[in-house]
C-alpha cells in the first residue's frame, strides 16, 4: 500500500475501542488513509511495561510485515516516534495516535474529554444495539452515553433471544451494511449505531449480489454456502479446558493442529443488507484451518432453468461477475481466472471478495416431482393430470471466493464505511 498523503484532513478524530486484530489493522489502515486528525485508542487496560511496548506491537505484524513496510515499501524507514508516556501519545507517520488505558466499559471511556464524535469498536464484545447504555459490563450505547455521536461496529450484530429474524428487532436508530451492496441506506439523520457486518457476510454478499441482479430471487430455488475460515483470535493455540458452561468442545481445541467445524452468523446477517435473500432457502457453513488469513467461500446455488433457451452453463456464470466486476466504480468484486491460493490474496486492497473464475463448476439435471407428494396443492389439480410425476430442468452451480478476512478485504471495507459515515458528520 502506498500511503496517501495528499488526502484532505476531516478536522475529526477517530476513537477505536479494541486493540486486537481490526483494532491494529484499522490504525495501520487509517495512519496510511490520512483522512482524520488523530487516533484516539482505547486499551482499557495496560499493556507491557510501558508505551514503547504499544508502539512495538504497531509497528510490526506476523502476518503482514512492518507497518512502515506496508506504507512506503520495502527499504522505507521506520514510521514511529516521538512517545510521549505521560500523554499516551505516539507519531505514527506524522499522526498522533492517542492511548487510553483505564476504562473498559464504554460508557466511561470519555470519549467526550477526546473530542471524539465517531468510534470505531473492535473488539466483538458490545453487539446487542437493544441494551441500555447502563448495562453492567457495558453495551454499545455506552459510547455513545459516553459522547460519540455514531458508533460503528466491526461485527455482525446479535440480539438476545432473537433466532433468524433480527430485523424485527432493530432499534430505529440501528443498522446493519456492507459497502458496495446497501451503502446507501445509511441515513446519518436516524443512524447512530451501525454493523459493518463480517468478512464472510461482506464476502458472501459481493458473491449472491451479481447472481440476484441476473437471474432474480424466483429463479434462484437454493443456496448454501461454506467457509473455509482463517484462525481468529478467539481460538485456542493448544488444547484448554472449556469453561464452566460452555457447550461447544471444539472451540478451546488447538487451531494449530486441526481442521475445526464451526458456526457463521452470515445467512442471518445477509438478509438484513439483502433483502431479496428472504426468498431463498439458504443454510451457511463454516469450517476454520489453521492459517493466519486468507479464507474461501464455497457457494453452491440452485438455479431453475427455463423451458427454452440456452442452459445456465459455467461460462454464463463466469460472465455474470466478470461484467459485475468490470461494472463495480469501487472494485469491491474482482474476477480471476488464475490459479489462487489463499496466500495470494492476503493484502489484495478492497476486495470483498475475488471470484476464482478457473473452478466454476455447472451441471445440469432434472428433478423428479411428484405432484401427489406436495402440500396444499389442490387434488382436482393432480387427479386431472395424465401424470403427477413433472421433471423440472435444474443447474447447481458451483462458486469459488477468496477474501482476506484482515486487512485486504474487511479493514479496507470498514475504512471506506468510517470515511463514508464521517463525511456527513
Amino acid at each position: 500500500m502506498t500511503a496517501n498523503n495528499s488526502a484532505t484532513q476531516s478536522g475529526l478524530k477517530l476513537g477505536i475501542n479494541g486493540l486486537g486484530r481490526i483494532g491494529k489493522l484499522t490504525v495501520w489502515h487509517q495512519v496510511g488513509r490520512k483522512y482524520f486528525d488523530e487516533l484516539v485508542v482505547n486499551i482499557g487496560r495496560e499493556a507491557g511495561t510501558s508505551l514503547k511496548d504499544i508502539a512495538h506491537y504497531i509497528e510490526r505484524d506476523s502476518t503482514y510485515g512492518f507497518l512502515h513496510c506496508f506504507l512506503y515499501g520495502q527499504n522505507s524507514p521506520p514510521v514511529i516516534g516521538e512517545l510521549d508516556e505521560k500523554e499516551g501519545t505516539i507519531i505514527v507517520d506524522g499522526m498522533r495516535v492517542r492511548f487510553l488505558r483505564s476504562a473498559r466499559n464504554p460508557a466511561e471511556i470519555g470519549w467526550k474529554d477526546q473530542g471524539v464524535k465517531l468510534v470505531v469498536d473492535t473488539t466483538g464484545q458490545f453487539l446487542d444495539p437493544s441494551q441500555p447504555p447502563d448495562l453492567p459490563g457495558g453495551s454499545t450505547r455506552g459510547h455513545l452515553e459516553a459522547g460519540a455521536e455514531k458508533v460503528i461496529v466491526s461485527a455482525p450484530f446479535k440480539i438476545k433471544d432473537a433466532k433468524d429474524d433480527l430485523r424485527g428487532l432493530m432499534p430505529e436508530d440501528a443498522i446493519t451494511t456492507v459497502m458496495g451492496i446497501n451503502t446507501n441506506e445509511y441515513d446519518p439523520r436516524r443512524h447512530r449505531i451501525i454493523s459493518n457486518a463480517s468478512c464472510t457476510t461482506t464476502c458472501l454478499a459481493h458473491m449472491m449480489k451479481p447472481l440476484l441482479d441476473y437471474f432474480g430471487p424466483r429463479k434462484i430455488l437454493s443456496a448454501s454456502m461454506a467457509t473455509v475460515h482463517a484462525a481468529t483470535g478467539s481460538q485456542e493455540v493448544l488444547d484448554r479446558l472449556p469453561r464452566a458452561g460452555k457447550k461447544d468442545l471444539r472451540k478451546n481445541r488447538s487451531i494449530m493442529n486441526n481442521i475445526i467445524l464451526t458456526t457463521t452468523g452470515a445467512a442471518k446477517a445477509l438478509r438484513l443488507v439483502i433483502p431479496e435473500m428472504e426468498q431463498i432457502g439458504f443454510i451457511a457453513e463454516s469450517v476454520r484451518v489453521p492459517t493466519a488469513s486468507g479464507s474461501l467461500i464455497i457457494l453452491v446455488v440452485d438455479l431453475q432453468e427455463e423451458i427454452s433457451g440456452d442452459l445456465i452453463h459455467r461460462e454464463m456464470i463466469n460472465d455474470v461477475y466478470r461484467q459485475a466486476a468490470e461494472a463495480d466504480p469501487n472494485g469491491y468484486l474482482n474476477f480471476s481466472e488464475k490459479q489462487n491460493v489463499s496466500g495470494d490474496i492476503i493484502g489484495t486492497p478492497k476486495a470483498a471478495t475475488i471470484i476464482e473464475g478457473y473452478e466454476t463448476h455447472t451441471r445440469t439435471a432434472e428433478v423428479t416431482i411428484d405432484l401427489e407428494n406436495v402440500p396444499g396443492l389442490d387434488k382436482n389439480v393432480i387427479a386431472n393430470l395424465k401424470d403427477p410425476v413433472i421433471r423440472i430442468p435444474l443447474t447447481q452451480a458451483v462458486i469459488y471466493g477468496w477474501y482476506d478476512n484482515e486487512l485486504g478485504s474487511y479493514v479496507n471495507m470498514l475504512g471506506d464505511r468510517t470515511v463514508s459515515i464521517a463525511e456527513h458528520m
